[in-house]
C-alpha cells in the first residue's frame, strides 16, 4: 500500500512556515516562528536566498519541550515584548509550526496580548508545516492587508498591484525587474509588489490601483480580499515572453473596466494529447504553458504539484501533491519540463528539460532560473530538439 504525500525519491516543496517570512521579509516588520531553538536555520539560511545580504528580522521562538508540555504562552509573549520594545518593527507576525498547532496555543489571543503590551500591530499567521509555502505566503499576505491597506481615491490611469511575489518562486535574478519593466512598457502603473523591492509605505496604499495582478497563487487571497473590500478586480498570469504579456495587459485592461476577475493563464482545452508536460506552481506554470502555445504553437499539459488554493486554472491543470499520483499522471509524457530534482521519477525515453525553482531545490540550481518574463526561446530550443 502507498503512503499517500510521502516523497521517497523527490524533494518536497518549502513548507508553508517558510512562506510567511519570505513574503514579509523586506517590510519592516519582526516575524517570529514559533518552533524549537535551531530551526531558523531552515526559514533563513536554506529557504531565503536574501538572508546574506538584506537586514530582516526573523527569529525563533526557541520553544523547549517542557514549555510545549505545560504551555507557558507568557515566556513567550515575555521575550516577543523585550525585543519588539528594543527593535521597535513596524509590525509582528507570529506564525505557527506543527508542535504548537498540536498543543493548542491560541495565536489570536498571544498576538492580541501582545499588541496591548507594545502598542505595535501584531498579526497571527496560523501557519502548521503541513501545506506548501504558497499556503503560508498567501495567509501572510491576506493578514498584511487586512491590517494594512485602507481606502484610497483611485487612480486615474491603468494601475495595478503585483501580487504572489517571493524568492520562492522569482529566485533573487532579474525575474522581478523584468517582470515590472514588460508591465509598464504596456501603459500599466505599479502601486505596489507584494512583496519584493517594495516597502510597507507602498503596500498601504494597494486600494488606490484599478486591478490587481495575481503572479503566483501566493497572492490569490489578498486578492479576493481586495476585490470584495474595495472591489478591486483581480487578473491571475505571470508575465511570460512578449505575447503572452501582451495578452496579460488586455486583460487588465478590460477588468479595470468591468470589474471581472480573469484568470488569464487558464488553458481553454484539456490538451489531453499534449506530448509536453509542466511541472511546478500553478500559475507559472500554466503561464509557461499559454506562452509556449502563443510563441511556438506547442500544445502544453500543467501538472500544480503546490497548493492550488482551491483556484481552477483551467482544463489543461490537474494538481498532484503526492509522488505516486504525479508519477502515474506523466507516464505518457515525451518531453517534461520541470525542476531538475524531478528527473529520477520521470519515464525512462521522455526527454527532459530542466527548469529551477527555487522553491523546490533551494539554492543548488539558481544560478540556472531563467528570467521568463524576457524570453523562453532557450525552453522553446530545448522542447522542440526533443520533439
Amino acid at each position: 500500500m502507498c503512503m499517500m504525500q510521502t516523497a521517497r525519491v523527490i524533494s518536497t516543496y518549502t513548507a508553508d512556515v517558510s512562506g510567511v517570512p519570505s513574503a514579509l521579509f523586506e517590510l519592516g516588520g519582526m516575524v517570529i516562528m514559533h518552533d524549537a531553538s535551531g530551526c531558523n536555520s531552515t526559514y533563513n539560511t536554506h529557504d531565503e536566498p536574501r538572508w546574506y545580504d538584506f537586514d530582516s528580522m526573523v527569529y525563533i521562538s526557541g520553544l523547549s519541550e517542557m514549555e510545549a508540555i505545560m504551555g507557558d504562552d507568557e515566556k513567550l509573549i515575555g521575550d516577543i515584548v523585550s525585543a519588539a520594545n528594543e527593535l521597535r518593527p513596524q509590525f509582528i507576525a507570529l506564525c505557527g509550526t506543527p508542535i504548537p498547532m498540536m498543543i493548542g496555543t491560541d495565536f489570536d489571543a498571544v498576538c492580541s496580548v501582545i499588541e496591548k503590551r507594545t502598542g505595535i500591530p501584531t498579526l497571527p499567521v496560523k501557519t502548521n508545516g503541513m501545506n506548501t509555502y504558497v499556503k503560508g505566503a498567501s495567509m501572510a499576505f491576506l493578514e498584511l492587508a487586512k491590517r494594512f491597506v485602507t481606502k484610497k481615491d483611485k487612480a486615474q490611469k491603468l494601475s495595478c498591484n503585483i501580487l504572489g511575489v517571493t524568492p520562492l518562486d522569482f529566485s533573487v535574478n532579474t525575474s522581478v525587474q523584468s517582470m515590472k519593466n514588460a508591465l509598464t512598457e504596456r501603459g500599466v502603473e505599479i502601486v505596489s509588489c507584494w512583496a519584493m523591492g517594495d516597502s510597507l509605505e507602498n503596500i498601504k496604499n494597494s486600494s488606490a490601483a484599478t486591478v490587481n495582478l495575481v503572479v503566483s497563487l501566493c497572492g490569490i487571497e489578498a486578492a479576493e480580499y481586495m476585490k470584495n473590500k474595495f472591489g478591486i478586480p483581480y487578473v491571475v498570469a505571470r508575465p511570460t515572453a512578449a505575447a503572452f504579456t501582451d495578452k496579460i495587459a488586455a486583460d487588465m485592461r478590460l477588468s479595470a473596466q468591468d470589474g471581472v476577475n480573469r484568470i488569464t493563464c487558464a488553458g481553454e482545452s484539456s490538451n489531453e494529447n499534449a506530448r509536453v508536460i509542466i511541472i511546478g506552481e500553478g500559475v507559472s506554470s500554466n503561464s509557461l504553458a499559454a506562452a509556449l502555445k502563443l510563441e511556438a504553437d506547442i500544445d502544453c499539459r500543467v501538472i500544480c504539484a503546490t497548493d492550488d488554493m482551491g483556484v481552477s486554472l483551467g482544463k489543461r491543470s490537474v494538481t498532484a501533491r503526492d509522488e505516486d499520483e504525479l508519477m502515474e499522471l506523466i507516464n505518457d509524457a515525451s518531453v517534461i519540463v520541470a525542476d531538475p530534482l524531478y528527473k529520477p521519477v520521470c519515464p525512462k525515453g521522455a526527454g527532459f528539460v530542466p527548469l529551477p525553482h527555487e522553491a523546490f531545490s533551494g539554492r543548488i540550481f539558481r544560478k540556472d532560473i531563467p528570467d521568463t518574463a524576457k524570453d523562453i526561446e532557450s525552453v522553446i530550443a530545448q522542447i522542440e530538439r526533443i520533439l
